[in-house]
């Protein structure tokens, strides 16, 4: 048996960019002969990560894990949508959640050898295409997935911990799912922004008698901070209450938080 050392192992996985386990394997079974040894590993399709590599992946699912204090989620991204229905697909997200959650960096020499080994499974280029990390502290975390995964939703919040609290907080992810703010309160919208929307509302009402041109644009800007704003909008499961009204109730404050639906910006 010819000794199989770390630089024949590393030499094939550079010819075939499949995992270190997979190459010293196939050079084993090869009796340490590169050629024979990718011809093994193509066989076996482990090498079509590399081919896959370059296609688009729109479609996906978004998944979420929180444990131990840490909460992550996370956008998956496959090519069909027929795989990302499929169960082997989803357990195998739940999975890397599991391991993002558990510490692993997403660029950790174990998650990519994970991912480059689905690619070889399913047939398809898949990305791990982002990835928020929260980590509760004194304060709690929940999350929300909606629409089998097209939508997904972590939250961070400080407030005493209780069911009463988990369940509104469940309820405020839900809401995020369904309205996507784009700031907690009116105090984190950019001025840069506040400052262009006046600009834009002003041009639309150019003309008007200045007291006038006033009362709108201010009523656009608020209109900005109701819309856009989570603790100004109004309660998807009770519209004559706001968010902001629904968490003091609760004794809760959001301090962060991330919405991802699949394939957004691509």
């Amino acid at each position: 048996m010819a000794e199989i050392t770390a630089k024949l192992v590393s030499t094939l996985r550079e010819k075939t960019n499949a995992g270190m386990m997979e190459c010293k394997a196939a050079l084993k079974e090869a009796d340490g002969d590169l050629d024979k040894a990718e011809t093994i590993l193509r066989k076996k399709g482990i090498t079509k990560a590399e081919k896959k590599a370059d296609r688009q992946t729109k479609e996906g699912v978004v998944a979420s894990q929180i444990s131990g204090g840490t909460g992550v989620l996370a956008e998956v991204n496959c090519e069909t949508d027929f795989v990302a229905k499929n169960e082997n697909f989803k357990a195998f997200v739940a999975e890397l959640c599991g391991k993002l959650a558990g510490g692993l960096a997403a660029d950790s020499s174990e998650i990519v050898e994970l991912i480059k080994g689905k690619i070889a499974e399913m047939g398809e280029n898949i990305v791990l295409r982002r990835l928020e990390v929260f980590q509760a502290g004194s304060g709690q975390l929940q999350s929300y997935i909606h629409l089998g995964g097209r939508v997904g939703v972590l939250v961070s919040a400080e407030g005493a911990a209780s069911p009463e609290a988990a369940t509104t907080l469940r309820d405020v992810c839900m809401h995020i799912a369904a309205s996507s703010p784009k700031f907690i309160q009116r105090q984190d919208v950019p001025q840069s922004l506040i400052d262009r929307e006046r600009e834009i509302a002003a041009e639309q009402v150019k003309g008007k008698p200045a007291e006038i041109v006033d009362k709108i644009v201010n009523g656009k800007i608020e209109k900005i901070f109701a819309e856009q704003c989570l603790v100004g909008q109004a309660f998807i499961k009770n519209p004559d209450q706001s968010v902001g009204d629904l968490l003091k109730a609760a004794n809760l404050s959001v301090t962060r938080f991330v919405r991802y639906a699949v394939g957004e910006e691509i």
